[in-house]
């Protein structure tokens, strides 16, 4: 990414650099805001395509699953790479067109995959066979040397966690409670929740033992929120100003400006997510 971003002038590319940042701290935890800043990247720097790529997986987290797509086609395009083709794959799921998902996993570009993405690619696969109501045939799809392998990868807990749940919803509970244990010994980092399928499936009852009333504070904790969504939206609002956008691109679809919008300095609205020290402050101010 570093290497596409010195194609850019070099204060649109820190500027670039900063709302990646910003994408990449946000998704998992706040994707609307993820979503917002990867917009203001999108529409400052739509030929890199690591932009088109941030772009495509914030919007993917979102659900907004046709731009997604048509994001993560365009990075495809850029970089002629198929690393992305299994999300592309799930961006049609999401589009309730597994149908598309499914004939995407017999193409010639799964095989250039790498083994991550081959397994990444059969458990969208096995997904598109469920949404079309394909049971068994998911089940089948998922028992592939990677599942019954006993060392454990990256993709281990997911592909084990996804045979379990097929399992379980063909009233094959017996296996599926084999198979949630097997997740949990894979997935060391506990992202999973197959400790708690397998304690429903024994008939384990978790209760609340804190209850009473949402601790103090919560209260201020929504107003920084609302603050920091405010300051997000104006720098959003800003960037549609920006003269950085490459209008012959393709994806490029123009925002109408309002009259309001007219009158707004770019320069004043971009919230900079940078820290500044204090006196670097005061000789500014005297300047």
């Amino acid at each position: 990414m570093r290497q596409e971003l010195l194609s850019l002038p070099k204060g649109l590319a820190e500027e670039v650099s900063r709302n990646l940042v910003m994408v990449a701290r946000l998704i998992d935890e706040d994707p609307e805001q993820a979503y917002a800043y990867s917009r203001i990247a999108l529409r400052l720097a739509s030929r890199v395509a690591a932009v088109r790529e941030a772009a495509g997986f914030a919007a993917y987290a979102t659900q907004k699953y046709s731009e997604a797509l048509a994001e993560f086609r365009a990075a495809k395009r850029m970089t002629g790479s198929v690393e992305l083709w299994p999300v592309m794959a799930d961006c049609e799921r999401g589009l309730s067109r597994p149908e598309r998902a499914l004939a995407m996993a017999g193409e010639p570009e799964v095989q250039k995959l790498d083994k991550a993405g081959q397994v990444e690619m059969r458990l969208v696969a096995a997904g598109a066979r469920r949404d079309m109501g394909q049971l068994d045939a998911a089940i089948v799809t998922l028992q592939s040397p990677e599942l019954a392998s006993n060392s454990v990868q990256p993709w281990t807990a997911r592909l084990r966690y996804a045979y379990a749940d097929a399992l379980l919803a063909a009233g094959r509970e017996d296996e599926a409670r084999e198979w949630f244990a097997k997740t949990v010994e894979a997935d060391k980092d506990g992202a999973m929740d197959a400790s708690d399928r397998l304690a429903e499936l024994d008939g384990v009852e978790f209760v609340d033992a804190l209850g009473g009333d949402e601790p103090d504070g919560i209260d201020d904790e929504d107003e920084d929120d609302e603050q920091d969504t405010a300051e997000v939206a104006a720098a959003e609002r800003a960037s549609d100003q920006a003269e950085y956008y490459d209008e012959d691109d393709e994806e490029y679809e123009p925002l109408e400006r309002s009259e309001a919008d007219a009158d707004i300095d770019v320069t004043d609205e971009i919230v900079v997510v940078e820290d500044e020290d204090e006196d670097d402050a005061q000789d500014r101010d005297k300047a």
